[in-house]
């Protein structure tokens, strides 16, 4: 056994040597190789991570605790806001909407972006309590030249602690070879950002943490940038530093359109919380893991964090935190489908969960949870569905009320942003009195189109349609 186990780790060895080649020439910390090698390790291996229902039980109602219930911790968490930073997970480009450069920097509402609403929303917090909360952004490789220079617009945001910091990359491994991707039609593609699990390791090695903590910032809420319900929650900040808590997880109720996506969990060997992704689960257990009254409350990625309790493990552990992998399956050119397969090594960040001893959840309403991930999301904004605040929180429209709008679009015409703005010339439809809207085929909109109720709209010739100016639509049409 001993023999065969150092036969694998010479195999692990040689296998590795061109990605630490790689990784080396591209001027990467010699912990960023080391972790991704505990993971290219798992890869050989064909582990899978799998969590079945021997290792985990569900997660009962009322034993997390509620947002809803915590008015009176506004006060102590209002007490510790000089003390927190706010951190954005800024590294994707939305390629799966066309973009090409930081998604962050999409228009959604009114002429701004995520990132022009996320400034706005931070400078008002300062004047209404004072302090100089530091905005930091997590870049990846391919977004951070762009969003510095929107950063660059706003003059007053900078303090003493650094606007951005910079993900690491790791190689993508050919799937048939697993060797290190090559595409010289552009080399910036045989690389990818490792999931934003990596946020962790990437603190310590930026000598961001350094900085927050030498600066007395011992809290950090952190959440992805295309997520406008993420706002700074002094009651959420209350509990968890009243409780000195090292890792708080939000979660939101499950509902059916929820059920393919991660649960949190209680694993049976130690009583932590752990969160289980979709590629973790048996094949035989699918059923089990999309039934939402069993496993009731899904991760939407916005977790809070002490930094000391950060600094901590990773002080203990050469600034690594070993995450459940992820085997992301992509072809090298994520824009063309017809290159060559690929593995992308990614880490959950939510995954820490089960890292910290003590670490838990909070139950937070779905409004807290708005990201737009399709351009059926970016629709729903574009429309009187939602509204900005004087503060710069998007909300929903306190005259809609219908509760949140279910749209649906033809892929063929509407899933890139471009095909999108093409058919939505003069922007979105009045969909303030619309429970849900389907599209099938080839439709444009002229302006003041108004659509009401339940509406399923349908084109099956070759020839674009046009809804004209001031249509009404209260019914399937």
């Amino acid at each position: 056994m001993a023999y065969k186990k150092l036969h694998v780790e010479k195999d692990t060895a040689e296998q590795f040597k061109p990605f630490a080649e790689k990784m080396k020439l591209a001027g990467l910390d010699s912990t960023i190789i080391d972790t991704f090698k505990y993971y290219y390790t798992l890869l050989l291996k064909g582990e899978t991570g799998l969590l079945t229902k021997k290792d985990i039980e569900p997660v009962k109602p009322g034993e997390i605790p509620d947002l809803e219930r915590m008015d009176n911790l506004f006060d102590v968490g209002r007490s510790v806001l000089h003390k927190v930073a706010l951190i954005k997970l800024n590294g994707g480009l939305g390629t799966g909407m066309g973009l090409a450069r930081a998604k962050s920097l999409l228009e959604i509402r009114e002429g701004m972006s995520f990132l022009d609403i996320t400034v706005k929303q931070v400078l008002g917090y300062r004047k209404k309590y004072g302090n100089k909360m530091p905005l930091i952004l997590m870049n990846s490789f391919r977004t951070d030249e762009d969003t510095k220079k929107e950063l660059a617009g706003y003059t007053d945001l900078a303090t003493d602690i650094p606007l951005t910091f910079l993900q690491h990359k790791v190689p993508k491994i050919f799937q048939d070879s697993l060797t290190p991707a090559e595409w010289p039609p552009d080399p910036t593609l045989e690389w990818n950002p490792p999931g934003h699990g990596e946020i962790y390791t990437a603190l310590a090695t930026s000598g961001m943490l350094k900085k927050l903590v030498d600066a007395g910032i011992i809290y950090a809420f952190i959440s992805n940038s295309d997520n406008l319900g993420a706002v700074m929650d002094a009651r959420i900040l209350g509990y968890f530093t009243k409780n000195n808590l090292p890792f708080l997880m939000e979660v939101a109720d499950r509902r059916e359109i929820d059920k393919k996506g991660g649960h949190i969990a209680r694993l049976k060997e130690n009583r932590r919380l752990v969160l289980r992704e979709s590629a973790q689960c048996p094949e035989d257990e699918k059923k089990q893991f999309q039934d939402i009254h069993t496993y009731r409350y899904f991760n939407t990625n916005s977790i809070w964090i002490n930094l000391l309790a950060l600094k901590d493990h990773l002080d203990k552990n050469n600034d690594m935190i070993l995450l459940p992998m992820i085997r992301n399956p992509k072809t090298v050119d994520p824009r063309d489908g017809s290159s060559p397969p690929v593995f992308q090594v990614e880490t959950a960040m939510g995954a820490a969960i089960s890292i910290f001893d003590k670490a838990d959840a909070i139950r937070v309403p779905r409004t807290r949870f708005r990201p737009v991930k399709q351009c059926n999301d970016l629709l729903a904004l574009w429309s009187d569905c939602y509204v900005r605040t004087d503060d710069y929180r998007v909300i929903q429209n306190p005259k809609r009320t219908l509760g949140t709008i279910a749209i649906k679009l033809d892929n063929r015409y509407y899933k890139m942003i471009d095909q999108l703005a093409a058919r939505f010339p003069e922007g979105a439809p009045s969909l303030i009195n619309c429970e849900s809207l389907e599209i099938e085929g080839d439709v444009r909109f002229e302006g003041n189109v108004v659509i009401k109720g339940k509406v399923k709209i349908v084109n099956r010739t070759s020839r674009q349609h046009t809804i004209l100016k001031g249509t009404i639509i209260d019914e399937d049409t």
